[in-house]
């Protein structure tokens, strides 16, 4: 072997190098899949005892004390099992409802949080005294885990059993379309100018130059603009999807820029060419040729974008939009949550309840998020033009 004019004596070390990096690289990726299934496993197995909640049936007097005294409507023996937050809304079924006035119903009514971690078999803090008296009730099937219809109808609340992620979804829904609203059509333009009518000089260089800087900001800084220019500067009103919208859409335009550059610039030279020579002009060419066919690029772009900001706190922390909101906003002028703030104020809460409703609030954003990118996935693969 020697003697061959061809034979390279380092080839069988280069050859074993390859193959120790190929092993590693895909030792990696095992390692990386194997990491992201036990963390899915483990906040699916945290994430389901929120999808159930305690019941217990009992008789409810509504009663002109009970309306003073929301304790008094149920049995002595049950007002450490009932939930605090469901006698209080006594007053309000009475308003509602003022038939009720008088009468003596045999409800389902909700548990306190201290028991329905008991029957999950969680930690808890009920006495000796108080656990006879649910086993009791599990005997005379008087107890029950059922649907927590109550996760997804209410809003946040101090007390962990009547907590909900209503209003921080649709307080994440009215953000994300203040924010699409005004970074889609800047974040177009800019690229269609950038891209087909701007010079290259100095000023279209600085200006590219800024907007790739911008995506490279950490997220909280965009919060800090927010507050000087939108609420200090401008006046607008504190922890609203308004600021929290336009905030993010600071911080989501370069990402919208520089995809829809990307798919600008994937539309082939001679469609252009084509436009010319059948007499259009530059604009007609852009309008009507080159922005549809490199629109499947620009949603996925955009919708990419989107999913991103869905899933910032930092920014809107710095906004307000972390206070503690009972109520669904109606509009985007209305105080809000979102899900990542909501999540991460759950996640400070010392009640053993709010561990699994912080575990389901994370998979509720994962949803969305794996949601919009398979969108932007069906978009680039069913509308992008091959060439």
């Amino acid at each position: 072997m020697s003697n061959n004019p061809f034979y390279d004596p380092s080839l069988k070390h280069r050859h074993r190098s390859a193959y120790m990096l190929k092993l590693l690289s895909r030792l990696s990726i095992l390692f990386t899949l194997g990491f992201l299934l036990f963390f899915l496993f483990d906040m699916v197995r945290t994430a389901l005892p929120a999808t159930w909640q305690a019941y217990v049936q009992v008789e409810v007097s509504y009663s002109e004390r009970a309306k003073k005294f929301t304790r008094t409507a149920v049995p002595k023996e049950y007002r450490k099992v009932v939930s605090r937050a469901w006698l209080r809304n006594i007053p309000r079924q009475m308003e509602e409802d003022p038939g009720l006035l008088g009468t003596t119903q045999l409800l389902w009514v909700l548990a306190d949080d201290q028991v329905d971690q008991y029957l999950k078999g969680h930690y808890h803090n009920l006495k000796e005294k108080e656990i006879a008296f649910i086993e009791r009730l599990k005997t005379e099937n008087t107890i029950k885990l059922d649907w927590n219809g109550v996760f997804f109808n209410n809003g946040d609340s101090k007390i962990p059993e009547y907590a909900g992620i209503r209003s921080a979804i649709v307080g994440s829904v009215l953000t994300m379309l203040v924010t699409m609203a005004i970074a889609f059509p800047i974040g177009v333009m800019t690229a269609v100018y950038l891209e087909e009518f701007a010079k290259d000089n100095a000023f279209t260089h600085f200006i590219e130059v800024n907007i790739n800087n911008l995506a490279a900001i950490p997220s909280i800084l965009f919060g800090l603009l927010g507050l000087s220019v939108f609420i200090n500067l401008f006046g607008l009103p504190r922890s609203t999807p308004l600021v929290g919208g336009m905030t993010l859409a600071l911080m989501t335009l370069p990402i919208i820029i520089v995809s829809a550059r990307a798919a600008l610039r994937s539309v082939p030279a001679s469609i252009r060419q084509a436009g010319y020579g059948l007499g259009l002009t530059k604009l007609d060419i852009v309008k009507d040729h080159v922005v549809p066919i490199a629109m499947p690029g620009i949603l996925t772009g955009s919708i990419i974008g989107l999913a991103q900001a869905i899933g910032e706190t930092a920014p809107l922390i710095i906004i307000g939009m972390i206070a503690f909101i009972p109520d669904t906003p109606q509009s985007i002028v209305e105080a809000a949550t979102v899900l990542p703030a909501q999540v991460f104020t759950w996640a400070g809460m010392p009640e053993r309840a709010y561990v699994e409703k912080t575990a389901a609030g994370i998979i509720v954003i994962l949803v969305i998020l794996i949601s919009l990118n398979a969108t932007a996935i069906y978009l680039r693969k069913k509308y992008e033009t091959k060439w």
